[in-house]
């Protein structure tokens, strides 16, 4: 457990500064950030240089910020009045990071400040403790923490990502952190599982496996292991998403001859149907406040996206474009929601709720199963445009697009984490 002290404090920039980080802009700011230093105690080794390599894909990843080349002329420490800030102004850098740690056997404490160099001034400054595995963690942490000062909204950093690969032969449910490092195996039931969804307060997930035979909704602790199964009428008991406050369940089920769209307890009770026709419907997203689902029907003959209320009532076609619209995924502000569109592969839209606005977000290789980062900035997806399945991060706007999974891995519906 890392936990962070508030070293002095933050200098906050006048409202005019403040930047919104979630689509691409004319300029971005020119950032500097040194190569940790070593504070006291053992030498890190790899330290400086693992770092550096967090805050600069999380803060590259934004699009708001230009990571510079190092002055060779640079040096000193990382309080001010420790370094002289003209090489850093001479080559033109807007924001500087300086960072350095302390090692005592295993124990790790790291120090990040945030300057504003044209006005040699400390914007930031924060301290984390922790183990020595905890220094990926402690980088985006900061992170995170410098996106609320400029933005007045936390990153998504230190959030983690479940997913389902077959890099043991079978499909199996995967946790690792946002940018593919840190790998945990969930499951080891050697049978398919799939859908993986994470619960609001991001200690569980719901997922469904045929580890017994029938397709079956689990409700799984990630870090403890332990789970139920909570779902399991005959016939599919699939796509299961979690409501906002975290009270109910929305999945698919087909106990009633064909699929359908209902809503159970948290441990599987008071099971209530909201759609009712000989059409499959499945893949069932809630909106941010818990009053709309979205979902997928064939009831105009092929699947397109449509939305209710939650209780089943109002039912309208959401997308009019494309002959194959599947997977919504409702954004965290309520503003936008993802689906893919069969154009060949898959591709990655974005409409607003109202249908308007649709925006086709990827173009290369079959692109599939979107779902947004917690802050709405960012949105992971699978895609084969690399061979094979892997999964990828890309800026809300489509911008940015990059693999994170690591390995010739099949790896593909991913999930996002609230905020942990």
């Amino acid at each position: 457990m890392i936990f962070a002290i508030l070293l002095l404090p933050s200098m906050l920039f006048g409202a005019q500064d403040y930047l919104e980080v979630t689509a691409s802009m004319d300029r971005q700011l020119r950032l500097a950030i040194a190569p940790s230093v070593n504070l006291g105690g053992a030498t890190g080794g790899d330290i400086p240089g693992e770092a550096s390599d967090v805050l600069k894909f999380d803060l590259t990843l934004t699009g708001r910020y230009a990571v510079m080349e190092l002055p060779s002329s640079a040096a000193g420490g990382i309080r001010a009045g420790e370094f002289d800030f003209a090489p850093w102004q001479a080559v033109n850098a807007e924001l500087l990071i300086k960072s350095g740690y302390t090692m005592n056997g295993d124990e790790l404490v790291m120090e990040f400040r945030l300057y504003d160099v044209g006005n040699s001034r400390q914007l930031l400054a924060k301290r984390y403790s922790g183990k020595r595995k905890d220094l990926r963690r402690m980088a985006h942490t900061f992170a995170d923490d410098m996106l609320l000062l400029m933005t007045k909204e936390r990153g998504p950093f230190t959030g983690k990502i479940v997913f389902v690969s077959k890099r043991s032969g079978n499909k199996e449910i995967y946790l690792m952190d946002y940018d593919g490092h840190n790998v945990q195996k969930l499951t080891s039931n050697r049978s398919i599982n799939l859908n993986p969804d994470f619960s609001p307060n991001g200690r569980e997930i719901l997922y469904t496996s045929y580890k017994h035979g029938n397709p079956d909704l689990y409700r799984r602790e990630i870090y403890t292991g332990a789970e139920a199964r909570i779902s399991s009428s005959p016939g599919i008991n699939v796509t299961g998403a979690w409501s906002p406050d975290g009270g109910r369940i929305a999945l698919a089920m087909s106990k009633d001859g064909n699929s359908e769209i209902y809503t159970i307890s948290k441990g599987g009770g008071s099971a209530t149907r909201l759609t009712r026709n000989s059409a499959i419907d499945i893949s069932p997203a809630w909106s941010p406040d818990g009053s709309r689902i979205a979902f997928v029907s064939d009831r105009l003959g092929k699947p397109q996206v449509f939305v209710m209320r939650s209780d089943g009532s109002d039912v309208h076609r959401l997308t009019t474009s494309g002959a194959y619209n599947v997977t919504p995924s409702w954004s965290p502000k309520g503003d936008r929601i993802l689906y893919c569109r069969q154009q060949g592969g898959f591709q990655i839209h974005s409409i607003a709720p109202d249908g308007s606005g649709d925006t086709q977000l990827t173009t290369e290789g079959s692109n599939e199963h979107p779902r947004w980062s917690p802050d709405g900035r960012f949105i992971t997806f699978s895609s084969t445009r690399s061979g094979g399945t892997a999964i990828y991060v890309m800026r809300a706007d489509g911008t940015g697009q990059i693999k994170v999974s690591r390995g010739p891995n099949s790896d593909n519906h991913p999930t996002w984490s609230p905020r942990l």
